[in-house]
């Protein structure tokens, strides 16, 4: 029998190295919330904190570590190689079924003379010492060699070798400030392999100063590496750390080159990705690999093209395997016939020759005005209307935000229904676009459950459009719908009226219709 691909551990460092970087931070329920996500995406470990930083720190790590009992998921605490940091990281992980104390020290000569003062003699001391004290602590820990990179080789050997002699089950080899190269590390890991304890877990973390963490974890790997250290959507200080979807997606797509298994459900990542931007506000970019919202997006007519008659000739993964419903067509100035025929027969529509070149003309134009085609516009123009959609209409919006007055935000709208009739809604939220989505709510008489919400600007100067995006999941679809007004307010509503809309259609279907796959191809009529 073939024995099983040999496993790489995911040690998941976004609530410690992670929530440290600017924007990132998060408080106990908050990070919680996002342990119980990485148990469920199937990371091996997860460092919850820095037990002697703060007590909000602490009482997270506390809270994680009874939170994961029975998840078979082990929880970490970081400490420096001081008496007192140990044994608070201790003390928060007694709650834990498998606790890690994972103890550092800088070793490098710049940090060595100008952060600590020490010796080569002294930091070998103090690396010794807090291994053993942590060891009688808890049974497995962890030493890092902070600034390892920029070591000498041989005193990091000694420094390790001394480490595992002490108790240490895990050896960490940070690159701290993203400066080695895929070469170097895979070299250093080797020479590391070869002359430490077979039985020592060597493990990598690697900063993405570069744009190389990824690149140098998996070189890592290559190397001797049975650990990665990493945080979802990269996130860390300064430029972040290794991502762990585009490392865990990297292992599973090239299993020629990287013959192991982790225990990530990948299906799992797109979902956790964008819990993680909920809770820190700070978004993904769009071309980010594996989560961002392009990753699966194809705008150019001969990509598109390419797509539909192979996927495999433009995409190296499935979007379902990383946790997206499916693959976008982005319809642009870019696209072809065969794009927008492709999304008029997902939205429900078949027409005939003459109706299909007479839309696609009709496209063109639009698509020369907008950045990006939306199902609703798509949807209007085939219904005859102009771009934006006839349907409700927004006629008047008021907000009061509150400030000064102890009082919640508030908001009043007015939206003209399609057979003219004036609907008015009031609402009160935490901010002023959760009043008005309220009072959008009253008014239209249908509750949407906003999943994920983000304004940009589509230009620049003091006059510069925003535009609003919004998504919702229905019947298991999910739907999203955009809108641009140098109002953000009003770009919010508009953007929440047009996915009302979309989803009113699908409820009755658009009037005059013909489904997809009839026996007579006809135009639909508006």
């Amino acid at each position: 029998m073939t024995a099983p691909p040999e496993r790489i551990r995911i040690f998941d460092t976004s609530l410690r190295d992670g929530e440290q970087s600017p924007g990132c931070s998060m408080g106990p329920a908050q990070k919680l919330r996002f342990a119980l996500a990485l148990a469920e995406l199937g990371v091996d470990t997860v460092e919850a904190g820095f037990a002697a930083s703060s007590e909000a720190d602490a009482e997270a790590i506390a809270r994680i570590a009874r939170a994961l009992r029975g998840t078979g998921v082990g929880v970490c605490s970081l400490a420096r190689c001081r008496p007192g940091d140990i044994e608070a990281a201790a003390r928060a992980l007694e709650g834990a079924d498998a606790p890690r104390l994972h103890v550092f020290i800088a070793t490098s000569p710049l940090h060595r003379e100008h952060k600590l003062g020490f010796s080569q003699a002294e930091v070998l001391d103090a690396a010794v010492r807090a291994v053993e004290h942590a060891r009688r602590l808890v049974d497995d820990v962890e030493f890092s060699a902070e600034d390892a990179i920029r070591t000498e080789p041989e005193f990091l050997e000694a420094v390790f070798g001394a480490a595992a002699a002490a108790g240490a089950r895990t050896l960490n080899v940070p690159d701290t400030v993203g400066y080695t190269t895929p070469a170097e590390i895979e070299a250093l890991f080797r020479r590391l392999r070869a002359a430490l304890p077979a039985n020592a877990i060597l493990s990598a973390h690697c900063h993405d100063d570069l744009g190389l963490a990824v690149a140098n974890s998996l070189a890592a790997i290559a190397g001797g590496a049975r650990q990665v250290e990493c945080t979802v959507n990269g996130i860390g200080e300064r430029a972040g750390n290794a991502a762990l979807e585009e490392i865990v997606m990297a292992l599973s797509v090239r299993k020629d080159r990287f013959p192991f298994r982790t225990g990530i459900d990948t299906t799992r990542l797109v979902p956790t990705s964008r819990l993680l931007s909920r809770i820190t506000g700070m978004a993904v970019q769009r071309n980010k690999a594996i989560v961002g919202a392009n990753a699966f997006a194809h705008e150019s007519g001969i990509h598109q093209h390419g797509m539909l008659k192979h996927r495999d000739t433009y995409e190296i993964m499935r979007p379902e395997t990383v946790g997206w419903a499916r693959s976008q067509m982005v319809l642009g100035r870019h696209s072809g016939r065969a794009a927008v025929n492709e999304r008029l027969a997902f939205l429900g529509f078949s027409l005939d020759e003459a109706a299909t070149e007479r839309l696609f003309t009709r496209f063109k134009a639009l698509a020369e005005k907008k950045k990006e085609v939306f199902d609703a516009d798509l949807e209007a123009l085939v219904l005859g209307e102009d771009a934006g959609g006839a349907g409700w209409q927004l006629t008047a919006f008021h907000l009061s935000t509150g400030a000064g007055q102890g009082e919640q935000p508030a908001a009043a709208v007015e939206l003209r229904a399609p057979d003219g009739e004036a609907h008015f809604g009031r609402g009160s939220g935490d901010g002023p676009v959760h009043a008005l989505f309220a009072a959008l709510t009253e008014a239209r008489g249908l509750h949407l459950d906003i999943e994920s919400y983000a304004v940009h600007s589509v230009s620049s100067g003091e006059d510069a459009q925003g535009q609003a995006s919004l998504s919702t999941r229905h019947e298991g679809e999910e739907l999203s719908a955009s809108a641009t007004s140098t109002d953000i307010l009003e770009a919010s509503a508009l953007a929440w009226l047009a996915l009302a809309q979309r989803i009113a259609r699908r409820r009755t279907g658009p009037p005059g219709a013909v489904p997809a796959g009839a026996d007579t191809a006809t135009e639909a009529r508006a």
